[in-house]
């Protein structure tokens, strides 16, 4: 209880678009699946685990230039245009109706010019003096995962009432590998979702196996520049010195940013909204009273 809580609001508001039906509209017929969907997810989280501060994170740039430069498959497959990401065609009109209802209710919402919601994130937990809680459903952020500094995960992959709880142990458990270890795991094994290639013909276990035995990517590429041939698993050392231009500039792609050039703005957990007058014209506008008085309540209490 208490501390920062951190949104991966674009992971949240897909989550709800596929999950809220689209037959919940505003009144001239818009659909607001997603709007209603992260309201009620925020009314959830807020009510389950009381945040002292709170920070609706938001991609300013989905594809950012530092990250495209180094490596140009980079989410090139989600591409609709030559710079705008595939977004349903309905769910595109309801982000900014959740942009405004976010800053009505006062709640922070912080996009950084040139980094994804991704970095602001790491940015804030790597200046955070407290515990934080990241609320997310991409396992890239699992590389901020700290049990000394009490970054921790919640996952969403079963749903925002049954979160997943994401600590080092649990890292460990699931891919074998040390807790601190999941970016250089996955920079090793790659992402399709993203884009990523990694190591051709290192897959999951071999990927788990090397981070576990030489500690990080760092120790795996010592241990090539040395000459060393112990604890590679059968193929991997060759595969791995083959793959050097591509290890020496993934990082920069698959690790998120820390030090991103965060606003100043207040993100202390708001107890009554900010604009209410906005706040009625956008609820009857919208068709959003139930959600936002339930999100209402979960803040005054």
């Amino acid at each position: 209880m208490g501390g920062l809580m951190l949104l991966d609001t674009p992971s949240l508001y897909f989550r709800a678009f596929f999950g809220v039906p689209e037959s919940i509209k505003a009144p001239d017929g818009m659909p607001v699946n997603a709007v209603r969907g992260l309201l009620d997810m925020t009314a959830t989280l807020v009510r389950a685990h009381s945040p002292d501060e709170l920070v609706a994170c938001m991609d300013a740039d989905w594809r950012p230039a530092f990250r495209v430069a180094a490596i140009p498959s980079y989410k090139a497959h989600r591409l609709a245009t030559e710079d705008e990401e595939q977004v349903p065609e309905s769910l595109s009109p309801q982000i900014p109706v959740i942009e405004e209802v976010l800053d009505a209710v006062g709640i922070a919402r912080v996009g950084v010019p040139g980094y994804e919601a991704d970095d602001v994130i790491g940015s804030y937990a790597a200046r955070a003096t407290g515990p934080v809680d990241i609320v997310t459903g991409d396992r890239d952020l699992f590389q901020l995962v700290d049990d000394d500094r009490q970054r921790r995960v919640l996952y969403t992959v079963r749903g925002i009432r049954n979160l997943q709880a994401i600590d080092e142990a649990e890292i460990t458990a699931k891919y074998g590998i040390p807790g601190r270890a999941y970016a250089d795991f996955a920079t090793l094994r790659g992402d399709p979702s993203d884009g990523l290639p990694g190591v051709p013909g290192v897959g999951e276990k071999t990927a788990a196996a090397l981070v576990t035995r030489f500690g990080s990517l760092q120790g795996i590429l010592n241990a090539l520049d040395e000459g060393r041939t112990d604890g590679f698993p059968a193929g991997s050392r060759a595969r791995l010195a083959a793959a050097r231009d591509y290890l020496a500039i993934a990082p920069t792609v698959v690790r998120v940013a820390h030090d991103a050039p965060l606003p100043a703005v207040d993100v202390t957990l708001p107890r009554k909204p900010r604009d209410p007058e906005r706040l009625v014209a956008l609820a009857d506008r919208y068709g959003l009273d139930s959600p936002l008085n339930r999100l209402l309540s979960a803040l005054s209490a």
